[in-house]
């Protein structure tokens, strides 16, 4: 069985990108993620320590992602991931990280990422 926790549409500003403009000014970012976890024993008992503090997870993603400088969305999206499976409920994380107008006729760019624990 596999449950999903969702933080969907987190709008950031970050200086991300490679080109000089780009490493000037901060840019919206907007990011998914999807966590992979047993909610039962949450569910059944209704016990909050028994499930994935999202509110802290969402607090570290934030002050990850506004203090920090990539030159690709894929390190962003990487390293948010990382910050995630650092909660051991989390097995699994998928991370999509969309870089609003990047692209010239499109809406914007995307990576996606899956991690999980080894």
């Amino acid at each position: 069985m596999v449950d999903k926790i969702y933080i969907r549409d987190l709008l950031l500003r970050c200086i991300v990108g490679v080109n000089d403009d780009e490493r000037n000014t901060t840019q919206d970012v907007l990011i998914n993620v999807v966590m992979e976890t047993d909610l039962q024993p949450a569910g059944t008992t209704d016990d909050f320590s028994r499930t994935v503090d999202y509110s802290a997870i969402k607090k570290e993603i934030i002050g990850l992602v506004e203090k920090s400088s990539y030159f690709l969305i894929e390190a962003l999206a990487e390293n948010i991931a990382s910050c995630c499976l650092a909660h051991p409920p989390v097995k699994q994380v998928t991370v999509t990280v969309d870089k609003p107008g990047a692209l010239r006729f499109a809406k914007g760019v995307a990576v996606e990422v899956t991690r999980g624990r080894t």
